[in-house]
C-alpha cells in the first residue's frame, strides 16, 4: 500500500523551488498500554482535574491557560493571545545552508519524515537529491507547522530526500552533565575489547534481524490471560549473577563470540600438521 502523504510544502533554496509531499517515516506499533479500572466493578476510570486550593472538582469550561513566570506566580493568556503567539504555518522548508552530513550529530536528531515530489516537483526534486548525494552535504534549514518552528535537515536515501526534524542546541542537554570519573584505558584489555568489536561485527546495518521481543511475549501472555490462564514470571534456572573481573569479562566474550572451525578446514589443518 502507497504512503499516504501528511502535508505538503515546498523546499526553497536559492531561487529554486521544489513542492514536496510530507510522509512519515513510521509506522509505530505503539507499546503495550494498560487502563485505570475501578477494581470494583472494573470499569474504566475518568480522570478529573481538582483545585488544591478550593478542593473541588473542575470543569474544563472552567480552566485557563497560564505561564508560570516565576515560582507559584502564572500570567493567565486568552484563547485569542495564545493563538497569536503561535508560528505561521508557510509551508515552506526554507534551506539556510549546507553542511557536511557527516558533522551533524546524532544526538539532534527529534524525528523523520520523508518527502516526495509534489506535481511538476520532480525534476528539481532529483536535482537536489542527487547533489546532495555527490557532494556529501545536507540542507539546514526551518520550517515551520502546527505553531511551532522546527530545525530540520534535509539529506538524500535511496533517490529520495529526507527531512530529519532536529533539537535545537538549547533543547539538548551537553554532555559535560554527565560525569566520568578520571581513569585510564589499560592498553591489554584495549586490544581485546577491539578484538571483541571485530569478531562480532557486521559489514552492513540490518534491522531487520530484529524484533520486538518484549512486545511479543507481552502480548501473547495477555492473550492466555483472556484465554483464562495465569501470567506468571518467567525463572532462569541457574543465572550466573557474579561479578566478573573486566579481562575475564572479556575473555570469556571472546571464547564465547569465537566461530566455530568448519570440519574440513579442521582435517586439512590436521593433514598438513601430520
Amino acid at each position: 500500500m502507497a504512503a499516504r502523504s501528511i502535508a505538503t510544502a515546498t523546499i526553497s533554496f536559492g531561487l529554486v523551488s521544489v513542492p514536496v509531499n510530507i510522509f512519515s517515516s513510521s509506522e509505530s506499533k505503539a507499546s503495550v498500554s494498560f487502563n485505570m479500572l475501578h477494581k470494583k466493578c472494573g470499569t474504566r476510570l475518568k480522570q478529573q482535574y481538582i483545585c488544591p486550593k478550593d478542593n473541588e472538582i473542575v470543569t474544563r469550561a472552567d480552566t485557563v491557560k497560564g505561564y508560570e513566570f516565576a515560582k507559584d506566580q502564572y500570567v493567565v493568556l486568552e484563547p485569542e493571545e495564545l493563538k497569536a503567539l503561535e508560528e505561521k504555518a508557510t509551508s515552506t522548508i526554507d534551506i539556510i545552508e549546507f553542511v557536511p552530513l557527516a558533522s551533524v550529530d546524532r544526538e539532534y536528531l527529534d524525528k523523520v519524515y520523508y518527502l516526495g515530489p509534489d506535481k511538476n516537483g520532480d525534476r528539481a526534486y532529483r536535482l537536489l537529491a542527487e547533489a546532495l548525494k555527490e557532494t556529501g552535504k545536507a540542507g539546514l534549514g526551518q520550517y515551520a507547522a502546527r505553531g511551532q518552528q522546527h530545525l530540520v535537515l534535509l539529506r538524500p536515501n535511496n533517490g529520495v530526500l529526507v527531512m530529519e526534524q532536529l533539537l535545537y542546541s538549547d533543547e539538548l542537554r551537553p554532555t559535560t552533565e554527565v560525569t566520568v570519573p578520571a581513569g585510564e584505558v589499560r592498553e591489554g584489555e584495549l586490544k581485546l575489547a577491539k578484538l571483541l568489536i571485530e569478531q562480532t561485527s557486521n559489514d552492513a546495518f540490518e534491522p531487520a534481524k530484529y524484533r520486538d521481543t518484549v512486545r511479543e511475549r507481552v502480548l501473547e501472555a495477555i492473550q492466555d490471560k483472556v484465554g483464562g490462564q495465569e501470567i506468571t514470571a518467567d525463572v532462569v534456572p541457574g543465572a550466573d549473577t557474579k561479578m566478573l573481573d573486566l579481562m575475564e569479562a572479556l575473555k570469556a566474550s571472546l571464547a564465547k563470540e569465537k566461530p566455530e572451525t568448519p570440519k574440513k578446514e579442521k582435517a586439512e589443518k590436521k593433514r598438513k600438521a601430520s
